[in-house]
């Protein structure tokens, strides 16, 4: 599957109908960010049921700013509409293949209980 370009407009569209979703935060200029992209499109085209989202962080500063992008490239991946991850740097194949690995093994159920139950804790105090 090939990439697809991420916006304000498309956002929650992308991640509302995709249960797996992993977002290249990039922008041209930068150096680690084009490095980064063939193994990222690699990537894509190994796990067609994952979206591989890319998101120019100079054309859509308000979505960088969302997810306090300081630093790109940037990779966030987003499960059941929970973000479950977020770290700068470029990643070699073999830790993007193993990060997604990771993901795919992460208990959403456990992450949306511990969620709610830090919301609780945080509207008592």
């Amino acid at each position: 599957m090939s990439t697809v370009e991420l916006t304000t407009a498309n956002f929650d569209q992308t991640v509302t109908d995709n249960e797996f979703v992993l977002i290249d935060f990039w922008a041209s200029w930068c150096g680690p960010c084009r490095q980064f992209a063939p193994v990222y499109d690699k990537s894509s085209e190994k796990h067609s049921d994952i979206v591989f989202a890319k998101v120019d962080t100079e054309a859509q500063q308000q979505l960088a700013a969302a997810f306090e992008i300081r630093s790109i490239p940037t990779l966030a991946v987003i499960r059941d509409k929970t973000l479950i991850y977020a770290q700068p740097g470029a990643l070699p194949e073999a830790a993007l293949e193993d990060l997604i690995r990771q993901a795919r093994e992460v208990d959403m159920d456990e992450v949306k209980k511990a969620a709610a139950a830090e919301q609780a804790a945080q509207e008592q105090a």
